[in-house]
């Protein structure tokens, strides 16, 4: 005899509220982070990934990523993770590629929109992982 197959339709795990709420904070954190770029003197970039608010995020990311684990959670985790450290390395790939070429003239528009390009990535990536974590969807990562 075989046993028959269970049934396809077991419930997600369960995820604590207070961890919702942690999850909800550093999207917050970082919706700070970018207010702060357009509204003050440094740009949605460098308040990013040189802002406190960001750094405080990755760092609250990294002391509760295994609480996540199984659930919707870890996703956004990821998600927030992999934004700040991918932001980090587009910003020194566009300085390498875009300074010796300022001596050329062209670095500076292609300077210019590389930055502008970013600065709409990040905003985009915050915007979209707080409003799928308020519908309590996983994010694709």
């Amino acid at each position: 005899m075989t046993d028959p197959i269970p049934p396809l339709t077991a419930e997600p795990p369960r995820v604590d509220e207070t961890l919702i709420t942690y999850t909800n904070v550093i999207y917050a954190l970082h919706a700070l982070a970018v207010i702060i770029g357009l509204t003050g003197a440094h740009t949605i970039i460098g308040s990013f990934v040189g802002g406190a608010p960001s750094i405080i995020a990755v760092i609250m990311n990294y002391v509760r990523r295994s609480a996540t684990i199984g659930t919707f959670l870890e996703s956004h985790f990821r998600w927030q993770i992999r934004t700040f450290w991918y932001a980090l390395l587009w910003v020194i790939v566009i300085y390498v590629v875009t300074v010796p070429l300022m001596f050329v003239i062209i670095g500076i528009p292609m300077f210019i929109l590389a930055i502008y390009a970013l600065s709409i990535w990040i905003a985009y990536r915050v915007v979209r992982g707080w409003l799928a974590l308020r519908d309590r969807r996983p994010m694709y990562v």
